[in-house]
């Protein structure tokens, strides 16, 4: 791949090149990966300037015909929209469907937007392994708003709100007894929940549920000074309360950009980027070093048979990394 020509493609808006690019980035060769960055490199300075909304909610709650309502609503309105649909792995095959384009089919043919389906490749925190690549590479090429569809939501679906400007929670119309079943953490990170499927016979019930929710957020400490949390209804199957939530984030960013929030968090989100690559790197090296594959299976032999305890192993292998040995 020609760095200088995959990047002057990207910049004008060509899908191919940028799937390609992303390719690179999520593959496991490190010849593929480093194409990609080369790519990247080239573009990043262009990269910013996008919405990033990171959504996510339990499984049947309807993500990808929430973010298909809104991704048609938004290029109605002359926007760019990219999905970064994030698809579980198998832990036994790694294999994943990635079927996300099938179910977003009216979005998928506009040209307006861009769609891209990855597996999480294991990768905790309910992104795939490059989404933050893959996110800068989607600004460069002028995209307006990326939305970020997560695996589902529980302990480590959290990570997602780490690498966004608005983090939205879906929720099933259930009552305010399925508090307790939603993770308190990912209701802390929220900057907006929504009761979707709030249409037929489960109407009444997401009004009541949302305001369940939405004291539930009274009791929360905000996690920004001029924003407090709140809580929505929508259907997505009948398009109803989506303009609604996009004025939300709207209201949220305009806040965030004139406050100095945005620049603050991106320039946070950067460096915790930077030191996530890092330990990665380490990790890398660590078991690639001459004579550590062996430290490591000793240890691990004599951890699952309780010669020693973990604390100890751990120990050893650093004491034996920071000998060369």
């Amino acid at each position: 791949m020609d760095a200088a020509a995959a990047a002057r493609a990207i910049r004008a808006g060509d899908r191919r090149s940028m799937a390609r690019a992303i390719t690179k980035l999520e593959s496991t060769r490190p010849a593929d990966y480093e194409e990609g960055q080369r790519v990247l490199e080239a573009l990043v300075a262009e990269s910013g300037d996008a919405i990033r909304v990171g959504i996510t909610g339990p499984p049947g709650v309807g993500k990808s015909t929430f973010i298909e309502a809104l991704g048609l609503h938004l290029v109605d309105q002359g926007k760019r929209v990219a999905v970064l649909a994030v698809d579980p792995s198998s832990p036994v095959t790694g294999g994943s469907i990635l079927g996300d384009k099938t179910r977003m089919e009216r979005l998928s043919v506009r040209p307006e937007a861009f769609i891209r389906p990855s597996p999480s490749g294991g990768s905790l925190g309910g992104v795939a392994h490059r989404t933050r690549e893959g996110m800068l590479l989607c600004e460069a090429a002028g995209y307006d708003v990326v939305l970020i569809e997560t695996v589902g939501i529980g302990q480590s679906e959290v990570a997602v709100a780490s690498m966004v400007d608005f983090f939205l929670v879906l929720l099933l119309p259930t009552g305010g007894d399925e508090l307790q079943g939603i993770k308190k953490g990912v209701i802390e990170l929220a900057d907006a929940l929504v009761v979707n499927k709030a249409d037929g016979a489960l109407e009444e019930a997401a009004r009541r549920t949302r305001v369940d929710y939405a004291s539930a957020l009274a009791l929360i400490r905000a996690t920004e000074e001029d924003w407090r949390p709140r809580a929505q209804v929508a259907s997505a199957l009948q398009n109803e309360g989506v303009a609604e939530v996009w004025a939300t984030i709207l209201e949220h960013d305009a806040l965030s950009r004139s406050g100095g929030g945005f620049e603050q968090r991106r320039r946070s989100q950067a460096r915790d980027w930077m030191w996530k690559l890092v330990e990665e790197g380490i990790g890398r090296v660590f078991r690639e070093r001459p004579g550590m594959a062996a430290a490591v299976a000793r240890q691990e032999q004599a951890v699952s048979a309780q010669q020693t305890t973990p604390a100890a192993a751990a120990r050893l292998l650093l004491e034996a990394f920071e000998r060369g040995d």
